[in-house]
């Protein structure tokens, strides 16, 4: 019976994935839980495997995009694994004279083959042109010389081998492993090819923009009370959770008070209504070499300080490794980018669709501010709240936006629990 391998649904928003490697090909034999391919999505690569033992036939090839559901392979159970041979070898000793003698055998009479079809238009064959074409597998009769009387030269096969090449290059589908950089004839740029991860990541960030009308509001917040509470209880806190108390932990928190008092920012739009999530998995951008993923806090309203710290560093492991699930990436109701750990001071968040709302937050900087009537300088960071505007409210946004940055600077707003 062939059973079907098809892509599996990997998130509400996202239809297709690319095919990155098989690590299996058609006619191997594939054991249940075995890695048949890597796919790779707009935000994470996971590796599918097989449900069922048996005999696998692909039918998607590497590089190709492919749409949730589609099928990509079969695999025939009703074939057994096959049976491995239990036959008695001769002692080495004796086997290898024959080997060593068959082998020169075979490419003697292969060159000599070839040198009989060029003999016989005439070209006798050069040492040098004879060693290329032997090493490149040529075909000599079907090369037309340009040297003395139709002979062959040593340019004419490295151009047939050249040629050879371009055509392979071109009619074969380009492999994202494989494809080489093409630098421009003055050195004056590098074309490469996208990966497939970063050609997904693009087509969803414009897709967001043409599907939602963002907009982003602004805030700023005093960042002092947050690190006078953190040096205050980080030896405390490192030593009984074995995690540093982090700024992310202090926002997640924040960001749920405030969606709990403004609920709209934690919905979406699906075609003709409005969904109105009830939870709050909270997703956190986390940059990697390979682009931006966002692994979901799952129930953030319901977590100590401490678990969320070893959520957020367990993803952040996980990501930098590659070693992310695709179910580690579903579901999220609305996320927090941390554009300050690169330097950022000031950004505009795209959504994170279909989410209505994600907060930007950036570098703290000292800057002078106005407090009880008196300058003062301060650890100020600024806030940027993008949101969907079908959805949600100027007043709405503004009101959230002022919520976080109350929590912020007065965390005892928040459920402290260390």
């Amino acid at each position: 019976m062939a059973i079907e391998v098809k892509i599996p649904a990997v998130g509400e928003s996202i239809t297709s994935g690319v095919v990155s490697a098989w690590h299996k090909k058609s006619g191997d034999f594939v054991n249940e839980g075995e890695a048949l391919f890597t796919l790779e999505t707009d935000k994470v690569s996971t590796e599918i495997v097989a449900e069922k033992a048996g005999v696998l036939e692909t039918k998607a090839d590497e590089g190709q995009e492919v749409k949730i559901g589609e099928v990509v392979a079969t695999i025939d159970d009703s074939k057994p694994p096959p049976e491995e041979k239990k036959t008695e070898k001769p002692p080495e000793k004796k086997k290898e004279p024959e080997a060593e003698k068959k082998e020169p055998e075979a490419e003697k009479e292969r060159v000599e083959e070839k040198e009989k079809k060029v003999a016989e238009k005439g070209e006798p064959l050069s040492p040098a042109v004879r060693r290329i074409i032997d090493e490149e597998h040529l075909e000599p009769e079907k090369i037309s010389g340009t040297g003395k009387g139709g002979r062959l030269t040593k340019g004419d096969v490295l151009a047939a081998e050249q040629g050879r090449k371009s055509v392979r290059e071109a009619v074969s589908f380009p492999s994202p492993r494989a494809e080489q950089d093409r630098q421009s004839s003055d050195g004056r740029f590098t074309r490469k090819r996208m990966s497939p991860l970063r050609r997904k990541i693009a087509a969803q960030l414009v897709m967001a923009q043409q599907t939602a009308a963002i907009l982003t509001t602004f805030n700023e917040c005093d960042m002092s009370a947050v690190q006078e509470l953190r040096a205050k209880s980080q030896e405390k806190f490192t030593k009984k959770n074995s995690v540093r108390l982090g700024l992310m932990s202090f926002f997640i928190k924040a960001s749920v008070e405030a969606l709990k008092d403004v609920p709209v920012v934690n919905g979406r739009i699906e075609g003709e209504d409005f969904i109105q999530n009830n939870f709050y998995d909270i997703g956190v951008a986390v940059g990697t070499e390979r682009g931006l993923v966002v692994p979901i806090v799952r129930d953030a309203d319901k977590k100590s300080f401490a678990e969320l710290e070893l959520d957020i560093a367990g993803f952040a492991v996980k990501a930098r490794e590659g070693k992310l699930k695709i179910e580690d990436l579903q579901g999220g109701t609305f996320t927090i980018s941390n554009g300050g750990v690169y330097g950022s001071l000031l950004s505009t968040p795209i959504l994170n669709p279909p989410q209505s709302g994600i907060l930007g937050m950036h570098k703290i900087m000292p800057r002078p501010v106005a407090v009880d009537g008196k300058v003062d300088v301060r650890p100020m960071m600024y806030l940027a709240l993008s949101y969907d505007h079908r959805a949600i409210d100027g007043k709405e946004a503004v009101t959230f936006l002022i919520k976080v940055k109350e929590c912020i600077e007065d965390p005892k707003k928040l459920p402290l629990d260390f």
